[in-house]
């Protein structure tokens, strides 16, 4: 495995972990957050678990379909985040740094995509 892709995925673990550290914080009392939590705790670690396959791919389009599904998962994810801050009211740090690295490792991934598809027409 790459340095690169060794980084990225110690990235998208300790993305994982706080996804996990987000969830156990949220108010246990408001059960629309943590309806919303499980959502984002299932989407939020699945992003790690399929970057963890496509680096185990046996072909490019094993690896570009592993890629896509992190992209999907990112993208629910990104949406589960919205949601806790703009209809549940849970502001705070973590959270706003949360949206930023989800944009940035669907930034990364799609470009990762583009990347290997681009090398399969060649």
């Amino acid at each position: 495995m790459s340095r690169a892709s060794d980084e990225l995925r110690k990235r998208t673990r300790t993305y994982a972990s706080s996804i996990v550290r987000l969830f156990v914080a949220l108010p246990k009392q408001r059960p629309e957050a943590q309806v919303i939590g499980r959502q984002l705790l299932r989407s939020g670690t699945s992003i790690v678990a399929n970057f963890r396959k496509a680096s185990r791919a046996r072909t490019t389009n094993e690896f570009i379909s592993k890629l896509e599904i992190c992209i999907q998962e990112a993208d629910e994810t990104d949406l589960w985040l919205e949601l806790l801050r703009d209809d549940c009211g849970i502001a705070n740090e973590k959270l706003d740094s949360l949206l930023t690295e989800t944009d940035e490792l669907i930034s990364i991934f799609v470009t990762m995509v583009k990347r290997s598809k681009k090398s399969l027409d060649n």
